[in-house]
């Protein structure tokens, strides 16, 4: 896994050390001497991951993750302190400060690249997420970035799983100031407990009694409801060696024995975080994909929806044998309302209109604005007499109820004409069975309104 790491340190000589290391391991680097030049390289996105010496002159390594950290722009960058100080206070000043984690000097190679894979891993989905949530902007969304740079970490739902009694009861005590805390003594059960509920992350211990807690690990990253759940495992000291392997097959974080309860939380509270980053942007991510196929006045499909919802109704060789209808509907006099009651009222009846549609028509059934006051509906698996039937239900149903506008002060009367075709075998695209709805519409329109035609036999 190829990734560029940043390495941060005022001492040329630290420098070339970790360079060296990581070229082996066939990572690029780039170097920063002081923490200004760190944020300009860390702000220009031209490293995957930031490793920290915190004792430098001027700025030091505290300040400098502190400000990436606030920063949308890179509060998705990993940042590891690489430091001498090895007290549980300088571990909580970091991560306070948003660090994702501590390696001390002199830096042990194997917790090194387990720990830069791991980190560069998680970073490689939250890129993926965050180039996309960006163009929600464009919607007129606001910054989703700015909003998931923002997340406190604060009042999730956690789930331990701990057989020690006096261990589990202090870590929750410790976690239950700010969160909702599960405790499992039994790990098979704790994997139903983790696969039924919907926590926010899981703490593991590795050394419960007479089961492999990597094992449970391993096994809550392959079930498909907790494989996005952030994972920490707690583990001895000299356990060193699963530590690695669980970071290598995905656990997020870990904590040693004893374990500091203000680093337990500083590191779930850092979890928490990373986690509510990815679903704000998975989040705008799913809105912006919506509105790029929902017309954003009558919540229905949008024209290039619809187009390319036909292109595979037309293309797919599995989809041609099957039977589909159109219907293409036009409000009457639509241009009469606006002109009487303006064109906020116009509105109002689109929103009704689009509302009433949809209820008489199925959850298969394609509802989409063609443009101005026309929307078509495609029928899957419906013949011309059934589609026939449908447009007459719906044409009874937007005549039978005046519409509501100015607020509900006032009623108009509001009728449709409706053109149904199908799709015949010699079609070839999607055009020749809407050009013959149209038809059938026009006809409609041309008979007085208010009616329902079919295509010509």
């Amino acid at each position: 896994m190829s990734a560029r790491v940043l390495i941060v340190d005022d001492l040329f000589p630290n420098v070339k050390l970790l360079e060296t290391k990581l070229a082996l391991e066939y990572f690029d680097t780039v170097a920063a001497m002081n923490g200004p030049d760190a944020i300009a390289i860390c702000e220009k996105g031209l490293c995957d991951i930031v490793l920290l010496d915190v004792m430098m002159p001027g700025m030091d390594g505290f300040e400098v993750c502190r400000i990436l950290k606030n920063n949308p722009l890179t509060a998705h960058l990993p940042v590891v302190m690489v430091t001498a100080l090895d007290q549980p206070s300088d571990r909580l000043k970091g991560l306070d400060a948003g660090a994702d984690d501590f390696l001390t000097k002199p830096i042990d190679d194997t917790a090194l690249f387990s720990r830069v894979r791991s980190l560069v891993r998680l970073k490689a989905v939250t890129d993926e997420l965050r180039s996309r949530a960006l163009a929600s902007r464009e919607f007129g969304m606001g910054d989703p970035l700015a909003l998931a740079t923002a997340e406190t970490g604060l009042n999730a739902n956690l789930l331990l799983v701990e057989d020690r009694r006096g261990s589990g009861e202090r870590m929750a005590a410790a976690l239950g100031q700010y969160h909702t805390v599960t405790v499992e003594a039994d790990p098979q059960a704790a994997i139903h407990v983790a696969a039924e509920g919907n926590f926010d992350l899981v703490l593991v211990s590795l050394d419960l009694e007479g089961f492999d807690g990597l094992r449970l690990c391993s096994q809550l990253r392959s079930l498909e409801r907790t494989r996005q759940v952030p994972l920490i495992m707690v583990a001895e000291a000299h356990d060193r060696a699963r530590i690695v392997r669980g970071l290598d097959f995905g656990v997020h974080d870990y904590l040693l024995r004893p374990v500091d309860r203000n680093e337990l939380v500083a590191r779930v509270r850092t979890q928490i975080r990373r986690k509510r980053f990815s679903e704000v942007l998975r989040s705008a991510v799913q809105a912006s994909m919506e509105m790029a196929v929902t017309d954003g006045l009558t919540g229905l499909h949008n024209r290039r929806y619809l187009d390319n919802h036909l292109a595979g109704l037309f293309a797919d060789p599995r989809l041609r044998e099957r039977p589909v209808a159109g219907l293409i509907l036009d409000i009457d006099h639509f241009k009469a309302i606006n002109d009487t009651y303006g064109h906020e009222a116009g509105d109002e009846v689109l929103r009704t209109f689009a509302d009433r549609v949809r209820l008489h028509t199925r959850t298969i059934d394609i509802v989409a604005r063609y443009g101005g006051e026309e929307v078509v509906i495609l029928l899957p698996d419906a013949g011309l007499s059934e589609a026939y039937a449908i447009a007459e239900r719906i044409r009874e149903r937007i005549e039978g109820t005046p519409f509501q506008v100015h607020r509900d002060t006032r009623s108009v009367a509001v009728t449709v004409s409706i053109g149904v075709a199908n799709r015949r075998p010699e079609d070839v695209g999607p055009g020749e069975m809407l050009k013959r709805a149209d038809l059938a519409l026009y006809r409609a329109k041309a008979s007085g309104r208010n009616r329902v035609e079919a295509q010509a036999a």
